[in-house]
């Protein structure tokens, strides 16, 4: 494969997942919000300081959980295109991958269940990446449009990506089973539908 094409996979690889880190981070600062701040933190600017410190580093743990799916598919899928691989051979290294991950955990906060749900998910995102990273353009906007055509269809994979991730958030759930957690998954797809549709509809929008 030419030294372009592979240049063009690098771009794309970048800016793909650059997309995809921006809404989990929006969805980190809608699920995780900042506590109020106490009359000792004010007294103490040093409290205030640590105590930012730890919600940003609790809602980079969130943002890289959230994107554990997501960067796990892209490099199938660029292995896919770059390497040639088929994508039942991708699929068997993305499932020893989680299989060794769930054998490592021992807290419990990660199950069987959940596991599947997720490969199920990766499955549908090998395809979306891999869409993306052959189609034409020279920007995420162009790749979309070029690889999904209309918005009814763009629209039909974010609907069947959200009741992947509905999955997943469900077997989650059943593992942590709290009610902390159920409200927290409800402010999840709330954020991420509602980023994902305004960001489709401004994609389309420009073809019209």
């Amino acid at each position: 494969m030419g030294k372009t094409r592979k240049i063009d996979l690098g771009k794309k690889y970048r800016r793909i997942f650059s997309k995809e880190q921006s809404l989990a981070r929006t969805v980190a600062h809608a699920v995780i919000k900042l506590r109020p701040i106490s009359v000792w933190e004010v007294m103490i600017p040093l409290l205030l300081v640590f105590s930012f410190a730890k919600t940003k580093e609790t809602r980079e743990v969130f943002t890289q959980n959230f994107l554990f799916t997501k960067r796990l598919a892209l490099k199938a899928a660029q292995d896919i295109i770059e390497k040639g691989q088929q994508k039942k051979e991708i699929l068997s290294q993305v499932e020893d991958e989680t299989m060794r991950l769930l054998a490592s955990i021992k807290e419990g906060i990660y199950s069987e269940e959940v596991r599947l749900k997720q490969m199920a998910e990766i499955t549908l995102l090998i395809d979306h990446y891999c869409l993306l990273i052959d189609a034409e353009g020279n920007d995420y906007t162009s790749w979309v449009i070029n690889a999904y055509q209309s918005p009814e269809n763009y629209i039909a994979f974010l609907e069947q990506l959200k009741e992947a991730e509905k999955e997943v958030y469900g077997a989650a759930m059943q593992t942590v089973g709290t009610q902390t957690s159920a409200e927290m998954v409800a402010t999840m797809e709330k954020t991420t539908e509602r980023v994902r549709m305004a960001a489709a509809e401004k994609i389309f929008r420009t073809t019209n």
